[in-house]
């Protein structure tokens, strides 16, 4: 069974590793699809995302080869098709990540002309980390020295120094 797990993934977190992690179990593959989306400012460009999920995947237990990193622009329904995902994989954090999840859902599968939605919640230890907030506590950390030691415990460490590179520069300049 192929899963396709959508996101803007900037940057990818543990949460979003998580969620793959757990899910490839019952998956031959896990396409990480990266959403190249122009009308989005994105902090990272769409092959340093690739990248970062490429190394966090490679560090872990499984390797590579249960997962494949892919980008992809428009209609993830026709995308999800094109790739013959069984399912296209989401993540819940909470009751209104469905809630917004569930109209989605409906057009990916009217649009693939049958892949389902296949929800898996997260782990409670990781569902309180989203990259809006990843990016948020970053822009303070560097510049202030302060909750370097949190943002670590939330993305793998090829991002946490990726972060420090960008937000260290916007201080700086």
């Amino acid at each position: 069974m192929i899963l396709v797990f959508p996101g803007s993934f900037d940057p990818v977190t543990k949460g979003h590793l998580d969620v793959a992690l757990r899910s490839s179990r019952f998956a031959d593959k896990v396409i990480f699809a990266v959403f190249e989306n122009p009308s989005k400012r994105a902090l990272f460009t769409v092959s340093e995302r690739l990248r970062f999920i490429a190394g966090a995947v490679a560090e872990t237990s499984l390797g590579i080869a249960s997962f494949e990193i892919d980008s992809f622009s428009g209609l993830l329904g026709e995308y999800a098709k094109k790739k013959n995902a069984a399912a296209i994989l989401r993540g819940l954090r909470n009751s209104d990540d469905f809630a917004a999840e569930l109209p989605y859902s409906i057009h990916n599968k009217n649009l693939s002309g049958g892949v389902d939605t296949l929800y898996l919640a997260s782990d409670p230890g990781f569902s309180h980390i989203s990259s809006s907030i990843v990016k948020e506590i970053a822009s303070y950390a560097f510049a202030n020295e302060f909750g370097e030691d949190a943002l670590a415990k939330l993305v793998p460490d090829s991002v946490f120094e990726a972060l420090k590179e960008k937000y260290t520069k916007k201080v700086e300049g």
